[in-house]
């Protein structure tokens, strides 16, 4: 499968979905696909306005989505809590989360990278992904069928010189989604991998140089990708890390 092509008609429709980084390039594309695909979309962002400009989009694609402002840097295992909790009580259900936000400030040696920001990288694309996803597991098994989709980067690529936390975060979240497949093989909860390949993102344009990068796709191709990951049709890509626009089949990552 690509991703591509005609979806079946509100694949996500009574499904809440959680969306961070949504106001990032695949972010938001992904919030308007599962959007227009049925889903409830819960909104998380740093930057308020943007989420703000982000409610209005996504509310005409679909049903009305839920601003939630959280800075991952900052936000503490509570604040994790906090905000499954809400998601709870007000909407009574989750169904997928779907973690887009990342951390990258550019190609550096290690020799002369700020320890806060090596530290900053590691957090927000590592340990705040795993602190979410353990505070949303408990409403995600609720769920007959739910999914927790991680977006990952090329460890090819990013295993190279000059990657720093970031890849390092990269390199450790494959085999966090192995773990928690297998923590959760038993229960409704699928855990898998999106390998989205490069996209036109200001994250990419930290590290390549605009004009030249002719690899580069439109978010919202990956977008696609993302709500199959999320419905029912995901179950063909537990425990895998898939990577839709690479010419090769999903990778198992299950330990």
């Amino acid at each position: 499968m690509s991703g591509e092509g005609v979806r079946p008609a509100g694949e996500l429709s009574g499904r809440v979905v959680l969306v961070t980084g949504a106001h990032g390039g695949l972010g938001a594309a992904a919030a308007h696909a599962c959007a227009r695909a049925g889903a409830t979309v819960v909104l998380l962002g740093r930057k308020l306005p943007r989420l703000n400009r982000l409610y209005d989009s996504v509310a005409a694609a679909g049903p009305e989505p839920l601003l939630y402002p959280m800075d991952l840097e900052g936000a503490a295992p509570d604040d994790h809590a906090t905000l499954a909790a809400r998601i709870g009580d007000e909407l009574g259900r989750l169904d997928g989360v779907l973690h887009c936000a990342a951390d990258f400030h550019g190609l550096t040696p290690l020799l002369h990278t700020d320890p806060a920001a090596f530290a900053r990288a590691l957090h927000v694309n590592l340990t705040a992904r795993a602190w979410l996803s353990q505070a949303c597991l408990p409403l995600l098994t609720k769920a007959e069928d739910s999914a927790l989709v991680f977006v990952v980067d090329d460890l090819s690529r990013v295993g190279k010189a000059f990657w720093g936390g970031y890849g390092l975060a990269q390199h450790a979240q494959h085999g966090l989604v192995g773990m928690l497949h297998a923590e959760t093989a038993r229960s409704g909860v699928r855990v898998s991998g999106l390998q989205p390949g490069p996209m036109r993102t200001g994250l990419r344009s930290r590290a390549y140089v605009e004009q030249g990068d002719t690899r580069a796709v439109d978010p919202a191709r990956a977008a696609e990708a993302c709500v199959t990951l999320l419905s029912p049709s995901g179950a063909a890509y537990r425990g895998r890390v898939w990577a839709p626009f690479a010419g090769v089949q999903a990778e198992a990552v299950a330990p």
